[in-house]
């Protein structure tokens, strides 16, 4: 599969880490990936992308992964969302956004900020209203062994506590592309901690935000929803439904708020039967 990994500027001295795969000539897809995590999750989804004939662009969002960290530790909405407007001139026809949790949020933000540039919009378990008491599980889990971990199988075991309903891999290959070895000798996530501190300093008024937000997207658009997220709920749906009333949802049975990761198949079948079908 044809494969590219360039450095783009993005906004504010910082560059993001962006694979290509597939067709340069085809249809563009762009992946953006859940907080604390690293455009790796969308492996298995770019894959496939690609092999139906669509250009999967896969990002590293700003501090996370092999993206720069911002040097004035803005990792605000604003600044994403340039970021990934810094992407999207770089292509000649409007791409597709598929966006997982804050990955959605930043996609929301762009397509309505500016409609021309977005084909279609695809948001993996993520609505302008969350479960507040979900949401805090999650941040809770991110901000937990801020001294890392001694071993790749202790990571594991973090993670295995975390999502009960995953089973634990034998394969740890996967998870050190989210790890870094720093100089104490221990694996730390790869991405920036300070990034929690200014992406969302006051969920009210991000909610407000996105709710306006959410308002103004006239661009074709697809719920997914995990059937057991810790976030989106059905009535957040059917709130999220009003706010947009041309979306389409569905809803993946057997999967949480990591949908793409939980049911790689069902996430990817749904993803690619929308696209054809706009």
């Amino acid at each position: 599969m044809p494969t590219r990994t360039s450095r783009i500027p993005g906004y504010g001295d910082v560059h993001l880490a962006v694979d290509f795969v597939g067709d340069s000539r085809a249809k563009p897809v762009i992946l953006l990936h859940g907080g604390g995590q690293t455009r790796h999750a969308w492996g298995t989804a770019a894959r496939a992308l690609a092999e139906r004939g669509y250009q999967a662009l896969v990002v590293d969002s700003r501090g996370h992964g092999d993206s720069d960290w911002s040097p004035a530790v803005d990792y605000s909405m604003k600044a994403y969302v340039a970021d990934l407007m810094s992407i999207i001139q770089c292509l000649d026809t409007a791409p597709v956004l598929v966006g997982a949790s804050m990955g959605g949020q930043i996609a929301m933000t762009t397509a309505a900020d500016h409609p021309t540039a977005v084909r279609a919009l695809v948001l993996v378990d993520v609505t302008p209203r969350i479960d507040r008491e979900g949401r805090a599980r999650i941040l809770g889990f991110m901000r937990s062994h801020p001294q890392g971990f001694a071993s790749l199988e202790e990571a594991a075991d973090a993670i295995s506590e975390y999502l009960p309903h995953r089973p634990r891999p034998t394969d740890l290959s996967g998870l050190k592309r989210n790890l870094r070895l720093r100089d104490d000798g221990r694996f730390h996530w790869h991405w920036d901690q300070r990034f929690l501190a200014t992406y969302e300093p006051d969920a009210d008024e991000a909610e407000q935000r996105y709710c306006e937000a959410a308002r103004r997207i006239r661009a074709p658009t697809l719920l997914l929803r995990g059937s057991q997220s810790e976030v989106v709920t059905l009535e957040n749906v059917e709130h999220f439904r009003k706010l947009i009333p041309h979306a389409e949802f569905f809803d993946v049975h057997g999967a949480a708020h990591m949908l793409a990761g939980d049911r790689n198949d069902a996430f990817n079948a749904a993803v690619i039967e929308f696209l054809e079908r706009i």
